[in-house]
This record gives structure tokens, C-alpha cells and sequence, in this order.
């Protein structure tokens, strides 16, 4: 009798530390899925289900009914004259079948001059799943429609011709005149209309580096039909693993631009340097890269801001989940 009811004892509290820790195990999950992990879009990583990857990448394609809304820095310090301040605010919009929609507003300030300079019009679509076909490539189309003036020239001018600007600038009195009349009297034309494709290609590998490139082609139309060709690359990898809360890499861009007078003579820009993006909550993210030039047409430097929000369905949610709980 003893040692029947010690038996039925060790079987019960057996059986209550089962439950207890189910329990627990439960309830932990929960929170991870309901309160810290995005909508994956179609099996991506929460990581690739947000838009733009990093500063300088997009990658895959948000999920159906996700939005993202960006607010985007560019600072430009060249090795001669003013530097460039462009800002950028973007929308975009998930869509079914992997298509996405989006939009995006740019303001330029350039020695002086402030001015409304581009809107342009969106849309990708993901090839396949996620996985499903090797660096899940993506095909991105843009049309830029020009509403401001040319401030500057993509191609550095020679010394000579910019010895020459200076002095020509220094002599001229425009202050009684108006923002348009200012650019007229100045040579400045109208920014041309322009449009650009890009593949996207992204992975993770080992669910802890994650990677994407950007391949592109822009060709503008009007002016001096301005034509520009590259790659931009990012590699990531989590540094606070939990929900991936802070993150660094490095990131890089070439550039080869000409115009209608110097297709035999193009400009090499390539840009590299760190990259950092960090959760402040759940669905908010800043990232920030400075980044340096290593070429003689290159900027000395650049300097990269992107603020950015992504909703969905599900309701509060936004953080990535831990690499090591990734498609589990």
C-alpha cells in the first residue's frame, strides 16, 4: 500500500510538471508570434518583408495589404563646390499575386535653391514564393516624372568650366527676381522626365547574414539624355539577436553615367562604407549609413537617413523574430 501510493504520487506531480511547462512553452510562443514577428510575405524572412532591405537595396516585396511609408535623407558632399540635399518621402502599398505599388515625393536643396524636384510612380513583382527560385529575384519599374530644374550636372564639370560658372555667377544681380526667373537667367533647365528598371535579388544565408543587390538601368528622357547603369549591395547581420533589434553591415554602389555627348567617355562613381539599422519599437526603423568615395567622379562623401514604418495585418506588429526561430 506504502509504495502504491508513493508511485501515485510521483505520477501526479510528473503529469503537473508536464502541464506547467506546456503551459509556459505556450505562452512563450505566443508572444513571439502575435506580438514581435511581421507578416511574412509569402514565406520571406520578416527581414525581406519590408520593402527596401537597406539604405541603398530593395528587396522581394511586402506582404498583401502591408504599407510602407519612408522619410529618406541623401546628403552629397563633393570633392568641388556645394553639397547636395535631397529628401525623399515614400509609400508603398503590397499587393496580391507578389505586386506592389508605390510612390514617391523627392525636394532637393542645392547652393542656395530649394525646389519640389520629382515624383515618381512604382511597382515590382516577385517571380515566385519566397525560396522558391535561387536569390528570389524581383523586377522593379519606375517613372520619374521631372517637376523642378537641373541644379547641378551628374558629371563633374571640368575646372576650367567651373572656374568659369563661379565668375559668371558673381557677376550676376538677381535679387529682384523670382525662384523660375533666377533658374531661366541662369541656364537651369527643366528635370527631365526618366525611366528606370532594376532586378532585385535577395538571401539569407545560415539565417544569420542577410544580403541583397540591386541591379538598375535609367535612362532619362529629354535634356541631354542622361543614362545611368549600376549595382547597389548590402550585407547585414543581426547584433542584438533578440527580434533583431539592431543590426550592421556594409553596403556599397557603383555608378556609370553619360550623357548624349559623352557615351565614349562615361563617369565611374563607386561609393562603400557601414551600415547600422536599429527598432526603436515594434514597427519603426531607422537606418543610417555614411558612406565614402573611392573613385575621382565620385562624391568625397555620402551620407544615407532613412526613417521608416511598416504596417499590415495582425495589428501591432513590425519587429523581426530571431534568426534562430526563423521558418520554424
Amino acid at each position: 500500500m506504502i509504495g502504491a501510493g508513493v508511485l501515485f504520487v510521483v505520477v501526479s506531480g510528473a503529469l503537473v510538471s508536464m502541464k506547467v511547462c506546456r503551459a509556459q512553452t505556450a505562452a512563450a510562443e505566443q508572444i513571439i508570434v502575435t506580438g514581435e514577428e511581421v507578416p511574412s510575405a509569402y514565406g520571406a524572412p520578416p527581414g525581406f518583408s519590408r520593402s527596401r532591405f537597406s539604405n541603398l537595396t530593395n528587396a522581394y516585396v511586402l506582404p498583401p495589404g502591408g504599407v510602407y511609408a519612408g522619410i529618406i535623407y541623401e546628403g552629397d558632399a563633393f570633392r568641388d563646390g556645394s553639397p547636395d540635399h535631397l529628401f525623399t518621402e515614400e509609400v508603398e502599398v503590397g499587393l496580391p499575386h507578389r505586386f506592389g505599388v508605390a510612390f514617391e515625393l523627392s525636394q532637393e536643396r542645392f547652393d542656395g535653391d530649394s525646389q519640389n524636384k520629382s515624383f515618381s510612380i512604382e511597382a515590382r513583382y516577385a517571380l515566385a514564393d519566397w525560396n522558391k527560385i535561387p536569390l528570389n529575384p524581383t523586377l522593379f519599374a519606375e517613372y520619374k516624372f521631372g517637376t523642378g530644374r537641373v541644379l547641378h550636372e551628374e558629371r563633374p564639370p571640368e575646372e576650367e568650366m567651373a572656374n568659369e560658372e563661379m565668375a559668371r555667377r558673381r557677376h550676376l544681380n538677381l535679387e529682384s527676381f523670382d525662384e523660375e526667373t533666377k533658374m531661366e537667367q541662369e541656364g537651369k533647365p527643366k528635370m527631365p522626365d526618366a525611366y528606370e528598371f532594376r532586378l532585385l535579388l535577395a538571401e539569407d544565408f545560415g539565417e544569420r547574414i542577410e544580403w541583397a543587390m540591386n541591379w538598375f538601368f535609367e535612362q532619362e528622357i529629354g535634356f541631354d539624355r542622361g543614362r545611368e547603369w549600376g549595382f547597389a549591395q548590402s550585407a547585414m547581420v543581426p547584433i542584438w539577436l533578440e527580434h533583431e533589434r539592431l543590426k550592421t553591415g556594409v553596403e556599397m554602389q557603383y555608378r556609370n553615367f553619360t550623357d548624349k555627348d559623352t557615351r565614349d567617355d562615361p563617369t565611374h562613381s563607386f561609393v562603400v562604407g557601414p551600415t547600422i539599422a536599429w527598432k526603436p519599437s515594434a514597427n519603426t526603423r531607422l537606418d543610417v549609413s555614411p558612406l565614402f568615395g573611392c573613385t575621382d567622379d565620385s562624391p568625397r562623401a555620402q551620407v544615407f537617413v532613412v526613417f521608416s514604418m511598416v504596417f499590415g495585418p495582425g495589428g501591432e506588429t513590425g519587429a523581426e523574430a530571431p534568426a534562430s526561430t526563423r521558418n520554424r
